[in-house]
């Protein structure tokens, strides 16, 4: 719910939410092996439910341009 907040306040993040079984192409793309998964910048990837101070970690890894 984090990113979609992000989103509303901020034009330059877009936020989607994916249902994995009902899109089973993006579930292989992103290598989805549980959820929530969060995926910053197609680099950034972020499993489970996530307190606020470790998403934007994990959002300040990407724009460094790290990836893990």
């Amino acid at each position: 719910m984090l990113a979609h907040q992000m989103a509303i306040a901020s034009p330059m993040v877009k936020s989607d939410m994916v249902e994995a079984q009902e899109f089973p192409h993006l579930s292989m793309k992103y290598q989805v092996s549980g959820v929530p998964q969060t995926v910053i910048n197609e680099t950034t990837y972020l499993m489970g439910a996530a307190p606020e101070p470790m998403v934007m970690a994990k959002v300040q890894e990407a724009l460094a341009g790290g990836g893990a």
